[in-house]
């Protein structure tokens, strides 16, 4: 080749170019962005909507159906779910993972503009799904003693934390702040015929700051304003509010009502270790580096919190740059194993030191030339694309062995250096090609998937196919070049002695034989791939492998109406539980709302989470998942004693965007009361099934509410119209937010206006509620109207268009997805459900179905692009035909390592599979190459393929040792990170195992039988 010959000729050019490669994969790798799994953007979209003051039924009529109606036949639109509660409606939008929600975004508004709702409702807004929403860093703060003290250096630190590089925002959560409150003294007010609003407009009136025209005065322009500030208690208090009619006297505000600094009404609660804490998350900016950004900041917390003003303790709870570079350095030192087994692999073959280290120098050098080549395509080094090194790292050096072994094999015949080096790099040349281009063309159909895997496994082939070039170049560049330089022909031909070895003529003689009964090996190897399918559909599904990630929330949720202390005493027994737990590192509580309510500002006082994080990977037998397993009965037991209603929910949802364990589905019909039936018995048949740990639904009970329905002929005879009662009552009940204000040290207090909650929070009180009348007189609220406790719904929910119910079932670790819905399958076909009831998977189970018919589809092109390469390369239709006869081998190998490590067939594990397919064929092209060779040599074809398997055996063995043992780490999934490619590990190398011990047998069958010499049967003596 004369590559290979300039390479040997000219070898300062071919090191000084390898110098200047080395150059720029250091710099293309320190600029490479760090992150777990590379970038996924969903196509997924919200339409918000409020509606104030307005029930769940009344969004659902005027806001939601509405909307739904005229976003339904948006193009690429796959699912609408849509939620409507009490003043808010939601439409979750998902589309298609071939649809573009920027290319989509200005129909989906014109869409909402468009729509005719109500004209009380707010216009609707849009908001795209953004990964950078949600939080990398997760801590909590918490210090002895003082809570107000707590929250105030919390407060400045998270100011000066919102200033590291690459954070885009830092959330504080139980945040308390103060308030100026003005409580009302109803008799007060009737005295003197006033009402809230009354005081509210006129506190208004006397805050105000207007600009006016501008005025001319000694030459000059002024610019004019209009002042009149409260700044203190004080002021508030003596403010002017009417006259005394008898006494002629001012009434002021401190005559009325009570006026004082409040802490505004505690709505949640956070706690760290059953201490009070505060719990920060930290998002970064979508561009940036996940590992950096987790780096400077916990950098910068641990420089403020050295300083002694901050005196308070934190916990992290969660760092996805930490379990990063936890995991990225996992795949890194699975690479640099794998690596050190190609290279004990080499030295056993050829037992000789040089050879190993000429393959050591390739080695790097390849994975160098590939991140270069991922610095100008734009890829991160995540799990993934480490994964593929690591899956390549094998295949890096297997065509730098063929040629290093053919080139000592022809050392061994007593040529020179440089002779050896360009004849048997000129010989093998052909075939290394072939191969590459075979494995390469592997991962083409998997570039062009689309959807989630095609997010995922992009940049996992792309980085494969680039570490396969570089290996080719390498091959036929610098190993020719090294081995022309540093490798001594023998004292003796090598090649002589190892053919007549005990070895070489055992191979010899089962070659033979299995040419001999050719029909008896073929049978036997059809059983075993027959048992291989049969054992395939037997070990089960999952979508992504689980990872630990030692950390998971719990989601608590009591009946509606139940007050913040009563959830605080529940949560207390949960964390006594907790805490009982040597697992368990640290857990803080955020008691009164979720993390995803805190950040829309909203919240339940019957609800509550809280964030678990486990002790190190290291310092713990068991995982995350069967802790959970474990605990979870222990938790809810004491739970239901106190509350037999409550719902907790244990999350233990991976960075990867995959819920472990769970399988979700949703229930539609057209008819609201067959869809209840239809949830109540599937609710019952299901919590029967062994396997279920938990089901929940987001079936919407009624909540209690206080219903006041007026007496419009009772509200009439009063001189009242019944918006005037309701306007009153929400007000008194809710309090008014009448002004800030700006006291003489800038510290800002809203002014709220209301009445004492002692006197609103009970029937009783509420009935005697005066409202003031056109008469300026005043009549309770119970004469007018009548004030009883009713139910109402709390949310109404529908997917599509139809009245639907979300399940979410979660199942033991010991089971599997596929295996587990199967169960819930045959519970499903059992019920004899109505026909016009639908069932439809959601979550890993539908990603899971979509993924494997995009994968089958991108092993079918693989094998035919295979094929392609092969018939161009050999300028035959036939031998590429003999050489595929590899790939169902490979089924044998991968069924039995499945099955002994009890791993599910999941999305890597096909892509082990289609990865198989390029490396398996390699083999044969190496045998059926040479046979081809020798028979062109004049050689009888019987004698060419014997002589082929003997001579291809070596490193046959060589490469397909090096690619086992490299992936050996992956397999054994060693440390925190690695789940997630050990099953592409395990595939892999139960598939190579028997491909390669069968190729040496099969595929001179299969070639015996298509070649004109060898198709009749021989028999030999």
């Amino acid at each position: 080749m004369n590559i290979s010959n300039f390479s040997i000729k000219r070898p300062i050019f071919t090191m000084v170019t390898m110098f200047l490669v080395i150059i720029l994969g250091f710099v293309s790798l320190m600029n490479i962005p760090l992150k777990l799994i590379p970038e996924i953007n969903p196509p997924v979209g919200v339409v918000v909507a409020n509606y104030f003051g307005a029930s769940p039924n009344e969004v659902s009529e005027k806001v939601t159906k509405p909307l739904e109606q005229s976003l339904s036949t948006l193009p690429g639109l796959k699912t609408m779910t849509s939620t409507s509660q009490e003043g808010a409606a939601l439409i979750l939008l998902q589309f298609s993972w071939t649809t573009s929600i920027d290319d989509i975004e200005n129909d989906i508004l014109s869409r909402i503009n468009q729509t005719q709702i109500t004209d009380d409702a707010e216009v609707p807004r849009f908001l795209k799904f953004d990964p950078s929403q949600f939080p990398i860093i997760q801590l909590s703060l918490s210090m002895e003693g003082d809570e107000k003290g707590l929250q105030e250096l919390a407060e400045d630190l998270t100011t000066e934390l919102n200033k590291v590089e690459g954070v885009a925002n830092v959330n504080l959560s139980g945040i308390v702040t103060e308030e100026i409150k003005v409580e009302l003294n109803q008799d007060q007010l009737e005295e003197y015929a006033l009402t809230q609003a009354d005081i509210v407009n006129i506190l208004r009136a006397n805050s105000v700051s207007l600009p006016g025209n501008t005025i001319e005065t000694e030459g000059r322009e002024l610019t004019t304003r209009v002042i009149s500030a409260l700044g203190s208690v004080q002021e508030l208090e003596e403010l002017s509010i009417t006259i005394d009619p008898l006494l002629g006297e001012k009434v002021v505000l401190g005559d009325l009502a009570e006026v004082k600094i409040v802490p505004e009404l505690k709505k949640t609660i956070t706690r760290a270790n059953k201490e009070p804490a505060k719990l920060v998350s930290v998002l970064q900016e979508s561009d940036a580096n996940t590992a950096q950004v987790s780096k400077a900041f916990q950098t910068e917390l641990e420089k403020k919190l050295s300083q002694d003003k901050y005196n308070v303790q934190a916990e992290v709870l969660f760092d996805q740059g930490d379990y990063v570079k936890i995991a990225i350095g996992n795949i890194t030192n699975t690479l640099l194993l794998g690596g050190l087994f190609a290279m004990i692999v080499l030295f056993f073959f050829l037992r000789s030191v040089k050879s190993p280290l000429i393959i050591g120098i390739a080695i790097p050098y390849s994975v160098i030339v590939t991140f270069v080549l991922m610095y100008f395509s734009d890829f991160s080094l995540n799990i993934l694309t480490l994964g593929g090194l690591a899956l390549g790292i094998g295949m890096l050096v297997d065509n730098s062995i063929v040629v290093i072994e053919n080139i000592y094999r022809h050392l061994s015949m007593g040529k020179e250096p440089k002779q050896a080096a360009a004849e048997g790099t000129k010989e093998i040349g052909t075939a290394i090609i072939a191969s590459t281009l075979t494995t390469v063309a592997v991962f083409l159909p998997v570039v062009f998937i689309t959807g989630l895997i095609g997010e995922l496994f992009t940049e996992f082939a792309v980085t494969i196919a680039f570490s396969l070039f570089a290996s080719l170049v390498v091959a036929l560049t610098v190993v020719p070049m090294l081995a022309s330089r540093f490798l001594k022909k023998p004292n003796e031909n090598l090649e002589n002695k190892r053919q007549s070895s005990w070895a070489m003529r055992f191979l010899e003689n089962a070659t033979r034989w299995s040419l001999r009964y050719r029909l008896m090996v073929l049978l036997l190897t059809i059983v075993f791939f027959a048992a291989s399918i049969f054992v395939l559909f037997r070990v089960g599904t999952e979508f992504i492998p689980k990872s630990d990630e030692g950390f998971f929330t719990i989601n608590l949720k009591l009946e509606n109406g139940t007050p913040l202390d009563e959830t605080q005493k529940v949560v207390g027994v949960i964390e006594d539980k907790l805490e009982k737990e040597a697992d368990v590192d640290v857990f803080v509580s955020l008691i009164g709302s979720t993390q995803e309510k805190s950040f829309r500002g909203g919240g339940s006082s019957n609800e509550a989470e809280i964030y678990v994080k486990m002790v190190g990977f290291e310092e713990r037998e068991r995982s995350t998942f069967e802790f959970v397993d474990e605990t979870k009965s222990k938790i809810e037991s004491p739970v239901t004693e106190l509350h037999p209603e409550a719902k907790i929910r244990f999350n233990l949802q991976s960075s990867s965007g995959s819920t472990p364990n769970t399988l979700q589905f949703h229930v539609k019909d057209t008819d609201k009361n067959r869809l209840n039936e239809a949830v109540s018995k599937l609710s019952e048949a299901l919590v029967g099934l062994k396997d279920v740990t938990e089901v929940s639904t987001d079936v919407s009970k009624t909540i209690e509410e206080l219903q006041i329905t007026i007496d419009q002929e009772k509200a009439f005879e009063e001189g009242l119209v019944p918006v005037q009662i309701a306007s009153t009552v929400n007000d008194v009940t809710r309090g008014t937010r009448a002004l800030q204000l700006t006291d003489e040290d800038n510290q800002i207090y809203p002014v709220t206006v209301g009445y004492d909650r002692d006197f609103t929070n009970n029937i009783e009180g509420l009935g005697n509620l005066l409202i003031k009348t056109q008469a300026t007189t005043f009549v309770p609220l119970k004469e007018v109207a009548d004030i009883e406790i009713g139910e109402g719904p709390q949310t109404v929910r529908r997917i599509d268009q139809q009245h639907a119910v979300q399940f979410t079932v979660k199942y033991v670790t010991t089971t599997n997805l596929g295996a587990f819905s199967k169960e819930v399958d045959e519970v499903v076909a059992d019920l004899e459900l109505s026909d016009e009831t639908d069932i439809v998977y959601s979550g890993d189970k539908e990603l899971l179905e979509s993924s494997i018919d995009q994968l089958g589809l991108a092993f079918v092109l693989a094998l035919t692009l295979i094929y392609i390469v092969m018939a161009a390369q050999f300028e035959s239709l036939k031998y590429p035909f003999v050489i595929m006869f590899t790939v169902p081998l490979m089924v044998i190998g991968v069924a039995i390592g499945l099955s002994l490590t009890n791993t599910p067939i999941g999305i890597t594990a096909i892509i082990g599979i289609i990865v198989l397919a390029g490396i398996v064929v390699n083999n044969a092209i190496v045998i059926v190459d040479y046979i081809n060779k020798k028979k062109e040599d004049g050689m009888s074809s019987h004698e060419a393929i014997v002589v082929a398997v003997k001579d291809r055996t070596r490193p046959v063995m060589m490469t397909a040792s090096t690619t086992i043992l490299g992936l050996l780490p992956l397999a054994f999934g060693i440390g925190e990170g690695s789940e997630i490619n050990q099953p592409m590990g395990i595939t892999v190398i139960g598939g190579l195992i028997s491909s390669t011990l069968l190729t040496l047998f099969i595929i001179p069958i299969v070639y015996s039988l298509f070649d004109k010499e060898t198709r009749r049967r021989v028999r030999e003596e």
